[in-house]
């Protein structure tokens, strides 16, 4: 499996009562489909992951799974700070049908890097599917060095892709220098998928490709074919679309733009909760330029 392109990063879509929206998760998931995207990532940051039961982690990605029905990839997020929960986790997914699991760091633990390479092969090992590792020290506290990465690769044939959001280009790069043949490097920040697949890389795992999946696969698709000229061109078009997107923490602005345009009611779970007017207006105003709405 050699991931490229555009995977969206899809939201979770809730009701006025809390509970999750399916059928607009459908919608959704049918909309970024109809507009080019390689694959959906249920059950990520972006889906308000940790706020899910694991009744409601395992219902969204069966449901993703059984509505995409083969028309692209699913990449279900089933990592955890507790390996073995994410074993649990990844074993469902796969049972489930999964193409792909994406295994984030464990966050909050603060692992050594002999621990995350035991983390990982250990997950890695308890399934048959392909894995990504999601690596994000913003968000988790820990960075999978290069050389950790190529220990987990070399030892667990199963781990195909790295998520990188370290924000480090210069890292990004080495594990593209070094990365085995038929391994991808996706990018975990939308404003910087262009520079990574200029670098070699093979796309990007997408928050903005929920309200823009057109856009960002022509982006990526130009890219990735060597016409860096439109993809230039792309990429600066939708910049301030980038960064109003995390104006706030992530999914609160994704799926605020989202509600703007009627496709989701604008319904968090705690500690999630609404943008605030002063930012509301700002990406309303953007969206309003870009044609977005």
């Amino acid at each position: 499996m050699h991931l490229r392109g555009v995977f969206t990063a899809i939201i979770t879509p809730f009701k006025e009562d809390g509970s999750v929206d399916e059928d607009c998760l459908k919608k959704l998931i049918d909309f970024n489909i109809e507009n080019g995207v390689s694959g959906i990532v249920p059950c990520g940051t972006t889906g308000e992951s940790p706020t899910l039961s694991h009744e409601e982690h395992d219902r969204v990605i069966e449901l993703t799974i059984s509505h995409v029905n083969k028309r692209v990839l699913v990449i279900a997020g089933t990592g955890s700070n507790s390996t073995a929960e994410a074993i649990r986790l990844s074993k469902h997914a796969e049972e489930a049908g999964a193409d792909a699991l994406l295994i984030v760091n464990p966050y909050y633990n603060k692992p050594t890097q002999e621990g995350l390479y035991r983390h990982f092969k250990a997950i890695a090992d308890s399934v048959k599917i392909a894995v990504i590792v999601y690596n994000i020290k913003g968000r988790t506290g820990v960075n999978v060095e290069t050389k950790t990465l190529m220990r987990i690769i070399k030892d667990c044939p199963n781990v195909k892709a790295v998520k990188e959001a370290s924000g480090d280009l210069s890292q990004m790069k080495d594990v593209i220098a070094h990365r085995p043949e038929g391994f991808s490097v996706l990018s975990g920040d939308d404003n910087m998928a262009l520079d990574l697949i200029k670098a070699g890389g093979d796309g990007v795992i997408s928050v903005a490709s929920n309200v823009i999946p057109d856009r960002m696969a022509d982006m990526v698709g130009a890219a990735l074919s060597g016409d860096l000229a439109k993809a230039e061109e792309l990429h600066n078009a939708m910049m301030p679309f980038f960064k109003a997107e995390f104006i706030e923490t992530n999914p609160i602005p994704i799926k605020c733009a989202l509600a703007m345009k009627g496709m989701c009611k604008e319904i968090y779970r705690l500690p999630m909760c609404e943008l605030s007017a002063e930012h509301k207006q700002e990406l309303k105003k953007v969206m309003e330029e870009m044609k977005i709405i």
